[in-house]
């Protein structure tokens, strides 16, 4: 217990770093959703009819919009994430270019509560800071881990993390509730994660 309250003083004590960092890096590069867009679809692109959960992004994340709009064109459903209650998993609701949204709390847009649910068999997963071990730093609600462990329990799904280049660290601090990414693709490159080494001995704790 005590390695966890540990942990979890190290990760609040990075997030405002964090964020000044990515602040940095969006300011850097004011095209990367653009470029973002593009080497998702040319080297991660989900699976032919393959439900996609994106973001509609707020501050300075990395801009996820211009991929929507080429996921949805492509014919893949589109869903932003809806916070249901503090301790639950996010949902998703369908997205498309006409769809009109409205706040969601925290600062996000999401579609009314008309709209279709989307369960998404692939996830793109915003953050503070990333490491090259799949790990991120989020904002400290553990919405996205409550999510990826709720859908990975019902079959396969794979989640990546999108990113600022500037965003990655050495190593972020990790729990025993934080959920591996699979791929983290920045405006630069596309990483794709080592599952780990079961002869290790290390946990997601470690």
């Amino acid at each position: 217990m005590e390695r966890t309250v540990q942990t979890a003083d190290r990760k609040t004590a990075l997030r405002a770093e964090a964020k000044r960092r990515r602040a940095e890096a969006a300011a850097a590069a004011p095209d990367a959703g653009a470029a973002l867009s593009a080497r998702i679809l040319a080297g991660v692109p989900p699976a032919a009819g393959a439900a996609v959960s994106c973001y509609w992004p707020m501050g300075s994340e990395i801009d996820t919009r211009p991929l929507m709009t080429a996921l949805q064109a492509r014919g893949h459903a589109v869903g932003l994430p809806v916070m249901e209650g503090r301790g639950r998993p996010l949902r998703f609701r369908a997205w498309t270019p006409g769809t009109a949204l409205e706040p969601g709390g925290f600062g996000t847009r999401i579609p009314g509560a008309g709209a279709a649910e989307v369960v998404p068999d692939y996830l793109l997963v915003p953050l503070l800071a990333f490491d090259r071990a799949g790990f991120r730093l989020g904002y400290g609600g553990g919405f996205y881990d409550r999510t990826l462990q709720a859908l990975r329990a019902a079959g396969p799904r794979l989640a990546v993390g999108v990113a600022f280049a500037g965003q990655e660290l050495p190593a972020v601090p990790r729990e025993a509730t934080d959920e591996r990414l699979d791929w983290i693709v920045t405006e630069a490159e596309a990483i794709r994660v080592s599952p780990p080494d079961p002869s290790s001995g290390s946990s997601a704790a470690g």
